[in-house]
């Protein structure tokens, strides 16, 4: 425990040193400055924009600021592509309450409950609510890399390809519980999501396959264009359909309050910690750890609530929850990385990527050898945690704001922004067209009583559990059997198997239905 608080000790001290800087103009006076603080705010800073834009992903941000670092200290670096991350899934909950439209893929499940309560003339509370979930749990999930890196790391390293992909098999059925209405229709809304991930290229062979022979679909279809077609395309044609007037604001509902109330932080409290619980644990495991995270926390919180039917709704738990769960994984994501030198995902490939430019080889000898970056980095977390909360508490009236904008003024903008939002990922017009096509898709899912959102997780898990699943057979020498023989694997699809089997089963299925019967508004 004295080495944790030294080593803590040493982490705050690097991130608040001062260094000497002097202007480029003449006769410049050489001033200190707090290097790495400054970074962390632009990198949190950075990371809320990159997440309430939509279509501008984590990941090519932090591909194209990587040249950027070259100039940087390697811990002013690091500690500024972190602030990226983690500030990203902050600004990710924005526009995923105010217009349905998830920033991030881990923002996904937050469009369920926190549109919801946008509608419903509460959108302060919840963006509140998904501010303070993601700073507590991003303390608390600090805290665990402090403490428990290393054993959270062999706890990782026990995971194999099988695992792996009974893992992913897990966190689609948890999109299945999730899902209103028929069983079926979230299984095909799932096989629709995988059958997307597999369009453009082989993994392995590197060959075309269904692509049509259209160039641009070569590289398969993107996660944005597929995300703002079936939610942010397919939200604006429901609106329009229904009739939202000229002069209509998207909320008719009286905007209540900006802040929650004692109630809500009472409801919300236990949701955050067990997000954060589930967060903290799923983060660590590559493909997609905050992802399942955020489904997982959004079902178990379902599955324990005195009121199931509350979900979907505008349960405040049901933006607690996943929000804390995907901030925490953000956060425990650093583990393998800061510990054993492993990217459990492509943002953490990226910060492998940045430690090399500056001569860092990832991996146990880092701590050893440069205490100073790992220890700092983690201190940079929490005042990074620190300065997410004071930029976003004082921006939600402004965002609420945006509800009271005339509907005839408002779906114009969010069409414009989506389209430059794909336009600039791939500088490819026909990007924009493919969201207009599955604009009309999740329309007419919406229509016929389909949920959007498992077809989301499939596509995101879809090319990790093929690889795990390629890989595991290759191990096993087309062995199907290694799936149940292994222990953690055989667990993980037993949950899976018991979790699919409640939502089926008669007795149950017809007190499921009535959960989800919506109101009629």
């Amino acid at each position: 425990m004295t080495d944790l608080f030294a080593n803590l000790a040493l982490g705050f001290h690097t991130v608040f040193q001062f260094v000497p800087w002097t202007p480029a103009f003449p006769g410049g006076v050489t001033i200190p400055i707090p290097a790495n603080i400054l970074l962390c705010l632009v990198g949190a800073l950075v990371g809320t924009l990159v997440g309430v834009l939509p279509g501008i992903g984590t990941i090519a941000t932090v591909a194209m600021l990587l040249p950027i670092t070259f100039g940087l200290p390697p811990v002013g670096a690091l500690i500024m592509l972190a602030g990226i991350y983690y500030g990203a899934q902050y600004g990710g909950s924005t526009t995923s309450i105010l217009v349905n439209i998830p920033g991030e893929a881990t923002s996904v499940v937050t469009t369920l409950d926190g549109f919801q309560m946008a509608k419903q003339g509460r959108a302060g509370p919840a963006l509140a609510i998904a501010a303070i979930g993601s700073f507590a749990a991003g303390c608390i999930a600090t805290v665990l890399i402090a403490l428990l890196g290393a054993p959270l790391t062999r706890f990782a390293l026990a995971f194999g390809a099988a695992e792996y992909f009974s893992l992913m098999v897990l966190g689609l059925v948890f999109a299945v519980v999730l899902a209103k209405g028929s069983v079926l229709k979230a299984i095909a809304v799932i096989v629709l999501g995988l059958l997307l991930s597999m369009v453009g290229s082989d993994l392995e062979t590197g060959v075309s396959r269904m692509a049509f022979d259209v160039p641009e679909l070569a590289d398969g279809i993107g996660f944005p264009v597929v995300a703002m077609g079936v939610f942010g395309f397919a939200e604006i044609i429901r609106n329009l359909d229904h009739g939202a007037g000229a002069d209509r604001s998207l909320v008719q509902a009286r905007i209540t309050g900006l802040m929650p109330t004692r109630a809500d932080l009472v409801a919300s409290t236990p949701a955050i910690l067990r997000g954060t619980l589930i967060g903290s644990i799923l983060g660590i495991l590559p493909g997609g750890g905050a992802v399942i995270a955020s489904f997982a926390a959004y079902t178990f919180e379902k599955r324990i609530a005195r009121d199931p039917s509350r979900f979907g709704r505008g349960a405040i738990e049901g933006v607690a929850a996943p929000e804390s769960a995907n901030n925490a994984a953000a956060q425990t994501s650093f583990i393998p990385l800061l510990t054993l030198g492993i990217p459990p995902n492509a943002v953490m490939a990226l910060m492998v990527g940045a430690m090399t430019i500056h001569g860092i080889i990832p991996g146990p000898q880092v701590m050893q050898k440069q205490p100073e970056l790992v220890w700092g980095m983690i201190a940079s977390m929490w005042v990074g945690n620190l300065m997410l909360l004071v930029i976003n508490l004082p921006l939600v009236g402004i965002w609420v704001r945006l509800l009271r904008v005339p509907y005839r003024l408002m779906f114009p903008s969010i069409v414009i922004f989506c389209a430059i939002g794909i336009y600039s990922i791939n500088n490819a017009a026909m990007d924009v067209v493919l969201a207009g096509a599955f604009g009309l898709v999740g329309y007419w899912l919406v229509k016929h009583d389909f949920e959007p959102a498992p077809l989301l997780l499939g596509m995101v898990l879809g090319p990790p559990m093929e690889e795990n699943l390629r890989r595991a057979m290759l191990i096993s020498r087309g062995n199907a059997a290694v799936f149940v023989t292994r222990p953690l694997s055989a667990t993980l699809l037993a949950a899976a198997a018991l979790l699919l089997l409640l939502a089926v089963l008669p007795a149950l299925r017809k007190k499921r239905d009535e959960v989800f019967v919506e109101s009629e508004a």
